[in-house]
């Protein structure tokens, strides 16, 4: 799982990424120079260090190398969310004070995330419930028919 870069390393990643085309040291040294006074050779061990990791791979032009990503930084995050739920010791309640921390439009965002992979999900019913039947049932009423009432929220 992936460790959490640190300050220069994801500054370095950050223009990668945004960049999405190979990249030179040079280039990466002119555009943080912009912000703060750093050496070739910081940036240089830098980029290094993030190609030993396995975040960039490296290609030969000329006498120097040019730097892609190997992933997205959309991946990068995901996989530090994970590695941060997986150890938790109550996921849902993890998940529920994440999601209580979320604003407005993050929440948004986590609603079209899941319009995007909930057709990839299976269905509810699809896994049998603890008394064999499936997670969709009513359950049964006291006269031991289906149960009329519909869930809380469902607006029936």
């Amino acid at each position: 799982m992936p460790r959490q870069m640190g300050e220069l390393e994801d500054a370095v990643m950050t223009r990668v990424w945004q960049w999405n085309r190979p990249v030179t040291v040079r280039e990466v040294l002119e555009d943080l120079q912009q912000e703060r006074s750093i050496a070739y050779t910081t940036v240089m061990t830098v980029m290094d260090n993030l190609h030993q990791k396995g975040w960039v791979r490296r290609d030969v032009d000329g006498r120097a190398y040019r730097y892609t990503a190997v992933s997205t930084r959309a991946a990068y995050s995901a996989a530090l969310m994970n590695e941060a739920w997986s150890r938790s010791d109550n996921p849902a309640a993890a998940l529920v004070a994440f999601f209580g921390m979320m604003s407005a439009e993050q929440r948004e965002a986590l609603g079209d995330a899941m319009r995007v992979v909930a057709p990839t999900l299976p269905e509810p019913s699809d896994s049998p419930s603890e008394d064999g039947g499936t997670a969709d049932e009513a359950p049964p009423s006291e006269d031991g028919g289906a149960a009329d009432e519909a869930p809380p929220g469902s607006g029936r």
